[in-house]
């Protein structure tokens, strides 16, 4: 699979994200039973469309082209391969905003149970200071005063960093399912093809 970019293009013309397939159903999971608008893309198709349109800003234009087969191009067509791709990615931002939302009620939950315990240690540790200025009150105190803290670190990392992440992939899911998608015979493309940074050889997705 390579990643491509148009030989001359134009001020806010979307930048092409391209993959070469021999035959269309190598873009699908074999193993999948549903219709064909309903099917998820194979996996290693599936990482190369996302990691690629995560190369580039959420704001870049961006359109994925399908190289196939000239035989194979108006199949693809007929098939309505554009709606098949959207509903799969509409589906994947889904399911990432169902688990922003579990990853929040968690937080939530979270936090009250952190607040107790951090009410319940300062109150020991108040009851701890009436004991005297012994060493060991004070050595009881000041530890209960870390556990408290301790036990809101679960919430707070959930409010400040895990959410991040899943936000970014609502976004991105978001992207795929509205952009353009092109099929056109592999022999017929005007693009110069680029490899991938961080990739030594262009990759191909698995045959299904």
């Amino acid at each position: 699979m390579d990643q491509v970019t148009p030989r001359n293009p134009t001020e806010g013309e979307p930048t092409a994200i391209a993959i070469r397939l021999s035959r269309l159903q190598q873009l699908f999971n074999s193993f999948d039973p549903s219709p064909f608008h309903e099917k998820d893309l194979d996996q290693d198709a599936e990482e190369y469309i996302v990691g690629s349109v995560d190369d580039f800003p959420l704001t870049r234009p961006l359109k994925l082209v399908l190289q196939l087969p000239a035989d194979q191009v108006a199949v693809a067509q007929a098939l309505h391969l554009e709606a098949a791709i959207h509903n799969y990615f509409t589906y994947r931002s889904g399911e990432a905003r169902r688990r922003m939302r579990f990853l929040f009620r968690e937080g939530r939950i979270a936090l009250l149970i952190g607040l107790a315990f951090l009410f319940m240690c300062t109150l020991v540790r108040q009851i701890a200071f009436t004991l005297g200025p012994y060493a060991a009150a004070q050595t009881v105190a000041e530890g209960l005063l870390i556990v408290g803290w301790v036990a809101m670190w679960r919430p707070l990392q959930i409010f400040l960093y895990d959410w991040l992440p899943i936000r970014h992939h609502c976004r991105l899911f978001a992207k795929l399912a509205a952009m353009p998608v092109e099929m056109r015979a592999a022999d017929a493309l005007p693009f110069q093809v680029h490899e991938r940074a961080g990739t030594d050889e262009p990759q191909r997705p698995s045959a299904s």
